[in-house]
């Protein structure tokens, strides 16, 4: 397989991909990152579409490149980059990089991801968006939820949000994962401030289309967000 970029990867490099429901992107994407010679492990969150289909041909057709772990029932995407980041430990991971398997990242951005970790800089990387760049409803949404993750998780960073993150070995062994929703993405960044994990932000391009724009973060995804922060305050 080839690196379009011809930037090294680091041995034991995985993409961990979040799926639910992904049958129109999903082959494009991982044939895309298998191209580049990335490792990935797709992670089926109960998918009701083609998408189950179309992960197992993808292993069939890759098999040293690609695993499939499929969830019976929805749990939502915090289970599913846990049962991710738990596979990809278990194959002896050394960086874990979590993508969105909807067609919204740019792979080229990934080059940036796993440099600050291979030198040791950062146990954890964060690629934020630029905000100027989103639709005014996502643009509002995803301000809210920087506030929001400040408030319940007290670390203020430029993309709470973000789906595209790098982790060490270490931190991904550290981190604990309670929320099994959308939440996980705030309480990522809380587990990095308790854990004292040094984090850095890089930029990132994303590719909107309406498809990806219906999906994001918005008031009503805020909403449960900050509800699923309290149920859990309040357990």
């Amino acid at each position: 397989m080839t690196n379009k970029n011809k930037t090294p990867i680091p041995p034991n490099t995985y993409i961990i991909l979040s799926c639910y429901n992904e049958e129109e992107t999903l082959q494009e994407v991982v044939e895309e990152l298998v191209e580049r010679g990335f490792n990935v492990i797709i992670t089926d969150d109960g998918s009701s579409d083609n998408s189950p289909k179309i992960a197992r041909n993808l292993v069939t057709k890759y098999p040293q490149m690609v695993d499939y772990y499929r969830h019976v029932i929805n749990v939502g995407l915090g289970g599913a980059i846990k049962t991710g980041i738990q596979a990809a430990l278990a194959k002896d991971a050394e960086i874990l990089i979590t993508f969105d398997a909807d067609g919204q990242h740019n792979p080229e951005d990934l080059y940036n991801m796993y440099p600050p970790i291979e030198n040791k800089e950062a146990d954890v990387v964060i690629a934020a968006r630029d905000f100027n760049d989103m639709p005014r409803g996502r643009k509002f949404g995803n301000t809210v939820m920087n506030y929001i993750t400040y408030i319940f998780q007290g670390k203020m960073v430029k993309d709470s949000q973000s789906g595209l993150r790098a982790f060490s070995r270490k931190a991904a062994e550290m981190i604990t994962l309670n929320s099994p929703q959308y939440g996980v993405s705030s309480e990522i960044i809380g587990e990095i401030e308790r854990k004292n994990l040094r984090l850095k932000e890089v930029p990132m391009t994303t590719i909107y289309d309406q498809r990806t724009i219906e999906k994001g973060t918005n008031l009503f995804v805020g909403l449960k967000i900050v509800f699923e922060f309290m149920n859990e305050m309040f357990k």
